[in-house]
């Protein structure tokens, strides 16, 4: 199954057409009000930690080492991915975020964990029958 999971800048005209909009930051964006942004939901929990944001947005570390620790913090609690793959499985996903350059913040990283999770899911359900056969009918001749 496919998923369609968009990532958007807070700050853009919310839509109809992006479906459930959650906002992915710690920190809530400057100058918004909660009621202008139609949002389906504010998720911390699946950003990154604030001292990862930190040494990212002070340059400490370099793009593939905030990816790979990011990744590392997703892996250790992955149950925080739950509610947004709900919201995938129902639709179209708008993944919020107040950063300029959405291809260089965390966004993408979320977005191909949440696939590969999704991916995964179903992998496992066609792996796995739903019940037992049933052999109420059958007397053994």
């Amino acid at each position: 199954m496919t998923y369609d999971i968009r990532l958007k800048r807070i700050y853009a005209e919310a839509e109809p057409e992006d479906g459930a909009r959650i906002l992915v930051d710690r920190l809530w964006p400057r100058g918004k009000r909660r009621e202008s942004l139609r949002l389906t939901d504010w998720y911390r929990d699946a950003s990154p930690s604030p001292g990862l944001r930190r040494a990212w947005h002070q340059e400490e570390i370099s793009r593939a080492v905030f990816v790979r620790r990011y990744r590392w913090e997703l892996n250790d609690a992955a149950e925080a991915l739950v509610p947004l793959l709900r919201h995938a499985r129902r639709g179209r996903l708008t993944l919020l975020s107040a950063a300029r350059d959405l291809e260089a913040s965390h966004l993408p990283v979320l977005r191909e964990a949440l696939l590969e999770a999704l991916a995964a899911e179903d992998a496992s359900d066609r792996d796995d029958p739903a019940s037992p056969p049933c052999y109420a009918g059958d007397n053994g001749g």
